[in-house]
């Protein structure tokens, strides 16, 4: 039996970083605190990573000893990065579940500026997607739905204004009839 052989484990993914154009850290998640423990080691990996495959049509790359599958968008990069013995398909699962659940929550609009205004949604659909390293979700209408983010949240509209307004409304109404319920009975006892 070969002497590295590991055994199979759930935590598969040590970091997950998104950089734009300029390779520049825009979200970064390391999992493995022995990966690379210090910021500059972290800035150093993605900075190798983001020079190797920012020109690349691959959606793959091994790299210091390391699985990274990898995908841009406009001026965005999205890496996910496992050990070199990692299943790329799980790997690879994930990558397109936080691409498609960002996809929506930026509403199509998968770019820098778009994905800085948004970034506690950013950071929910990562940490639904994976926990401490271990994949939780490689479903995006799963993940969707644990973040609360649904295809008819629009911006404001006239028409989510009036039924916004319409509900606040009947929910006020219902309430001042209870208040006037509750007086007329305390008069009456």
């Amino acid at each position: 039996m070969d002497s590295t052989y590991l055994e199979p484990s759930l935590y598969t993914v040590k970091a997950v970083f998104i950089l734009d154009n300029d390779g520049n850290r825009r979200l970064s998640k390391y999992y493995d605190p022995e990966l690379y423990p210090t910021m500059k080691e972290q800035k150093n990996f993605e900075s190798n990573i983001f020079s190797k495959t920012h020109k690349a049509d691959n959606e793959i790359a091994f790299l210091e000893g390391m699985t990274i599958v990898y995908k841009n968008s406009i001026d965005l990069f999205f890496y996910v990065v496992g050990s070199a013995q990692e299943n790329e398909l799980m790997l690879m699962s994930v990558l397109n579940c936080l691409f498609d659940s960002l996809n929506h929550v930026l509403r199509k609009n998968v770019e820098r500026r778009c994905l800085l205004d948004n970034m506690e949604g950013v950071f929910l659909v990562v940490d639904e997607i994976i926990d401490g390293g271990v994949i939780l979700e490689s479903d995006p209408q799963q993940v969707l739905q644990k973040v609360n983010y649904r295809a008819d949240d629009n911006p404001l509209t006239e028409q989510s204004v009036a039924q916004h307004l319409t509900e606040k409304l009947a929910l006020t109404t219902n309430i001042l009839q209870s208040a006037k319920e509750q007086i007329k009975w305390s008069i009456l006892k």
